[in-house]
């Protein structure tokens, strides 16, 4: 948010842990897209090792189905920049928090770029 362009509204949102606090009960849209380079070295265009990425958002770290955001996506190729995103509607208490959280079942590093975003929005109670 420091940066050009960027920006931020309320409270809820907590740069250092990467947290978004709900401050009254009720549905919110969340959206998180993720800039990502995988760091296995092998050779452009070969398979990466385990081939698929999950990125899921969750409320109070608990990734269970139906109480939580995920897509999956394919690893084409190592070593390139690919963006994966998720997005959707969750129901959360007053206080309860939300993050973002990769499952990097291709056993590569990963590293997770600048310009990638994460967002929640108040739709009702």
């Amino acid at each position: 948010p420091e940066m050009e362009g960027m920006f931020y509204r309320g409270s809820g949102l907590n740069l250092t842990s990467g947290q978004y606090t709900a401050p009254i009960a009720g549905y919110y849209t969340f959206t998180a897209t993720l800039h990502i380079v995988s760091r296995e070295q092998r050779r452009k265009g070969q398979p990466c090792r385990g081939n698929h990425l999950r990125v899921l958002i969750c409320v109070q770290s608990c990734c269970q189905r139906n109480s939580n955001l995920e897509t999956v996506s394919q690893l084409e190729s190592c070593g390139d920049l690919f963006t994966i995103s998720v997005t959707g509607v969750l129901y959360m208490q007053a206080g309860q928090y939300a993050s973002v959280f990769v499952d990097n079942a291709a056993g590569s590093t990963l590293t997770i770029q600048s310009g990638s975003d994460f967002s929640a929005i108040l739709l009702g109670v």
